[in-house]
């Protein structure tokens, strides 16, 4: 390889690389997120565990997050979350303050590229790999009955945003394919710069959208935009020439591959990324948009709708106010809600969340409080006089109950997509 240039850098250049150099080295450990391969996954676990012990002992003598550090789940702002990034950042200030000591070396030019190289295709990774989720309408659904029903003050900011986005699926699929697009533009050098733009943009929309609406992976998104305009700072007297002082913007250094072996070796890395983190989860995808919503026989719910309860028998604790059902949604999946306090279902806005099995045979339906659940709540007798007409009876625990429902012809203005050209009032 040749060097691109073999000027000398100012100390806080070099300063500025080496603590970005390690915190990415951590943040973009392939043991993160190549974890699932065979090999790779014993030593994931083994770094996860390290890491785990070094975040909560700086937690416990230096950072004082939270006392007791809730691990990253379905948030990535987990009081861990903020500790992991706190220790990532004293880490990397100390790390850089040993390299400044012993490295008298004039430039990091070949590094500083190849850590760009690195950096483009962690973004092109996270670009495809939400960008699909979106493309295909998967990450944000359209809203079931059981939340068109639900009171629009009853849902908190995410959930809100959530439905906002997914009511429409052209617009999902406009979000998922810019992201897509950021991704392609990526893998190419010519086209990096305008991929680094569009990501930068992308991902400060996202993180924005986060922030504003509550949603929990604002410390990821702010993230990726940072990384962005990282690439971007890459080329900084360019496209300040270009963009601002209108100038002659020269083109971007690069560093050629003299041997046969290592372009061709360029290449076949560049496939196996794109089949693995492209290709793969596309027809991945797209093999799910077919088994969507698809319930066989043996569980096909007993009817999709809204019930609301005509008649509720009931005895001990079933009997109380706050726990009797007022109605009850079965949505074209096996799962739906009820309008009622009880426990002992899974509570979210105000209403009792189940999922659901039927035997046709022995005429029962057995409620669970996920659908992942290996053991049921409960089980009832159901008859069903006609598809408008639903009877429940049986025990919950030692209760006894009995309802009667009449399907409820509720028809929701949000569900019928509505768009117009012509709208002569605000609507």
């Amino acid at each position: 390889m040749q060097d691109v240039t073999a000027i000398q850098w100012p100390l806080w250049r070099s300063v500025i690389f080496r603590f970005t150099a390690i915190y990415l080295g951590f943040y973009l450990s392939f043991l993160q997120w190549m974890g699932n391969l065979p090999v790779v996954s014993t030593f994931t676990e083994l770094y996860n565990e390290i890491e785990k012990l070094l975040v909560e002992w700086g937690n416990r003598t230096i950072f004082h997050v939270k006392d007791v550090l809730i691990p990253m789940g379905g948030s990535g702002d987990t009081s861990y979350g903020y500790a992991q990034l706190c220790f990532f950042a004293l880490v990397s200030i100390l790390g850089t303050l040993v390299w400044s000591l012993f490295d008298r070396r004039k430039n990091y030019d070949k590094a500083y590229y190849w850590l760009m190289v690195i950096l483009r295709y962690y973004i092109a990774m996270i670009a495809f790999t939400y960008g699909f989720i979106k493309v295909f309408g998967f990450q944000m659904s359209f809203p079931t009955l059981t939340q068109l029903a639900t009171p629009l003050g009853d849902f908190l900011p995410m959930r809100f945003s959530w439905l906002f986005i997914g009511y429409s699926t052209p617009y999902q699929f406009f979000s998922g394919a810019a992201e897509v697009l950021v991704g392609v533009l990526l893998l190419y050098r010519r086209t990096a710069v305008l991929g680094a733009f569009l990501a930068a943009g992308v991902f400060l929309n996202v993180a924005v959208l986060n922030l504003c609406y509550d949603i929990p992976v604002k410390l990821f998104s702010i993230h990726m935009f940072v990384f962005s305009n990282i690439l971007l700072l890459a080329d900084a007297k360019r496209l300040l020439n270009f963009f601002v002082l209108n100038k002659p913007a020269p083109s971007s250094p690069s560093f050629t591959l003299p041997e046969k072996w290592m372009r061709i070796g360029r290449i076949v890395l560049k496939t196996a990324f794109v089949a693995i983190f492209a290709v793969v989860p596309f027809y991945s995808m797209y093999q799910s948009l077919h088994q969507v919503n698809v319930v066989s026989p043996a569980n096909k719910p007993i009817t999709t709708g809204m019930f609301e309860v005509v008649s509720f028998e009931a005895s001990g604790r079933m009997n109380e106010d706050s726990l009797r059902w007022k109605d009850i949604v079965f949505e074209n999946y096996n799962g739906g809600s009820i309008l009622t306090t009880d426990t002992l279902f899974r509570q979210r806005y105000n209403r009792a969340y189940f999922a659901y099995v039927t035997d046709s045979l022995k005429q029962n339906i057995s409620f669970k409080k996920r659908s992942g659940d290996s053991l049921s709540l409960f089980t009832l007798q159901y008859s069903m006089p006609d598809t408008n007409q639903l009877l429940l009876k049986g025990k919950i625990k030692n209760d006894s109950l009995k309802v009667v429902l009449k399907r409820r012809r509720r028809n929701f203005q949000l569900a019928e997509r509505q768009f117009h050209w012509l709208s002569e009032d605000n609507r």
